[in-house]
């Protein structure tokens, strides 16, 4: 039987409407500062902490709750006699329910300029220490810490005791909330020194978003899970069409890191994981037609990302096929109108696209068992160090062609081959466990002809065999890592046809 509450919380939606209806039910309440206060303008009776354990709020509040009294009465086990002489002889009175949530730190960090010692007065010490004390006692005590839970609980109040089982679902959201409250300061106080090596031990604060329609295949459950960094994808506006699936998520997320490699107006389509159109041009619109003629039976329900203001000329043009989602960091009144028609279509505004991505913590992949961890793939000044290894250098044309293609082929899937012209690829090879079937298909899958195309490739070139696909398909230059064993055979290959190549010393695989 309830007979006490202890309520402290921070959020305080519902909180009145649920203390009114313990005290209907009979029940005291125990309380703090300003949950006190608030509970007691509204007409309930509410006996302060500090009178009941005779010790005042001390340190600014910092000290109110962590007294033998309060967590006496929580952790003692009324089954157990020990216990129970020990609250007689203590004059230590049981506490029933703990209703607690914790100081704001997460909205806290997410504060412009916000200072390290606010961050710091954010750290809550009391209120995750009777969390944990109340769920490791959830036989005996009921804990809250989402004010979800507040009417359903009400309610089973009413009907009589709340099952041990409903007790124990209720404790295991209090160790993952205070688990991922713990891990957010972890992650914050991580961020605030630059990146030296990797931590011993690292937890991530992750938190449900929504589940997911099914993951990569009907029978796969999912759900999308945050954690806090910025920028995020989930935090772009859908602004229309139906809920983003497991995949759109992957493939959006390939299509914002390509489109993110360019300062030019860009458009890239992806599908499946990979770009199969990647264009750069004086508008968008132009962008897209040039992207789209790259392949247009692969872009079809594919991804379209721009990093431009989308208009209603590019909207009129792109609405001639089908595509699952559109990204873009803005898209004007009329562009609007026009997908209006698409209503399955998804648009996402992620305002991000136009200021660049610098993504913050790490690349993970999982594997059975745990994690594999690394740096984003991301590399300033990627160009300073290339060379021109063949006796021709690349004329002006090839080489801007050279390091557009070199961009497009980091978001890849290895091996990687990109024929591009100027401004746009004309064909992909695609994840082949041989580079030559790469270069193969990357040519049976151009519609226009690669006669004075340039290629880029996301490892070294093995063997000269390589070099001799490419220059039967027309292809003039080529830009690869180097760093292979028979680099000077794949570098004599290369002048033996006029082919102007460099090495850039980095790789980009893509697995």
């Amino acid at each position: 039987m309830i007979k006490r509450a202890l309520i402290s919380v921070s959020d305080k939606k519902g909180i009145v409407d649920f203390a009114k209806e313990l005290t209907s039910a009979g029940i005291d309440i125990l309380s703090t500062g300003g949950t006190a206060k608030l509970l007691r303008d509204a007409g309930i009776d509410v006996t302060d902490v500090s009178d009941y354990t005779g010790f005042p709020e001390i340190m600014d509040g910092r000290v109110k709750t962590l007294h033998p009294l309060v967590h006496g009465g929580i952790l003692a086990r009324r089954d157990t006699s020990e216990d129970i002489e020990t609250m007689q002889r203590l004059g230590i009175k049981p506490i029933d329910m703990v209703v607690v949530n914790l100081y704001p730190f997460e909205a806290t960090i997410k504060k412009e300029s916000v200072s390290l010692d606010e961050v710091i007065e954010n750290i809550d010490i009391g209120g995750p220490t009777l969390l944990r004390a109340a769920a490791k006692n959830y036989k005996h005590v009921i804990v809250l810490v989402d004010p979800d839970d507040y009417s359903s609980v009400i309610e089973e109040i009413k009907k009589g005791e709340i099952s041990t089982e409903r007790r124990f679902e209720l404790a295991k959201k209090v160790f993952s909330h205070t688990a991922r409250y713990d891990a957010l300061i972890s992650d914050y106080f991580d961020k605030t020194t630059s990146f030296k090596d990797f931590k011993e031990e690292w937890t991530m604060p992750l938190k449900m978003i929504r589940v997911l329609r099914y993951g990569e295949n009907p029978h796969q459950k999912a759900a999308l899970y945050s954690i806090n960094e910025t920028p995020s994808l989930i935090d772009a506006e859908v602004l229309q069409g139906k809920e983003m699936s497991f995949n759109n998520y992957l493939d959006t997320h390939s299509a914002v890191f390509l489109a993110s490699e360019f300062n030019e107006p860009v458009c890239a389509i992806v599908k499946h994981n990979n770009p199969c159109g990647v264009a750069i041009g004086e508008s968008i619109h132009t962008a897209y037609k040039k992207a789209f003629e790259c392949d247009p039976i692969s872009a079809f329900g594919g991804i379209i990302v721009f990093n431009r203001t989308v208009d209603s000329k590019t909207a009129q043009e792109v609405i001639q096929s089908f595509y699952e989602v559109i990204v873009a960091p803005e898209f004007d009144i009329d562009a609007l109108k026009i997908f209006a028609s698409k209503k399955n279509l998804r648009l996402l505004r992620f305002k991000n696209l136009s200021q660049g991505i610098n993504p913050s913590g790490f690349d993970l992949k999982r594997i059975l068992g745990g994690f594999i961890v690394q740096e984003w793939d991301k590399v300033s000044d990627e160009f300073t160090n290339i060379r021109v290894v063949t006796k021709r250098k690349p004329t002006d044309d090839e080489l801007k062609a050279l390091l557009f293609a070199w961009k497009v082929c980091k978001h890849v899937k290895s091996n990687a081959i990109v024929y591009a012209k100027e401004d746009k690829t004309v064909g992909l090879g695609i994840g082949q466990t041989s580079r030559v079937f790469s270069a193969k298909i990357g040519a049976m899958h151009a519609l226009s002809t690669l006669k004075d195309t340039v290629v880029a490739s996301d490892g070294f070139f093995p063997f000269r065999d390589n070099i001799d696909v490419l220059a039967q398909n027309g292809v003039t230059a080529v830009i690869q890592p180097g760093g292979s064993l028979r680099d000077q055979e794949v570098i004599d290959a290369a002048d033996q046809y006029n082919m102007a190549m460099i090495f850039t010393g980095i790789r980009h695989f893509r697995h």
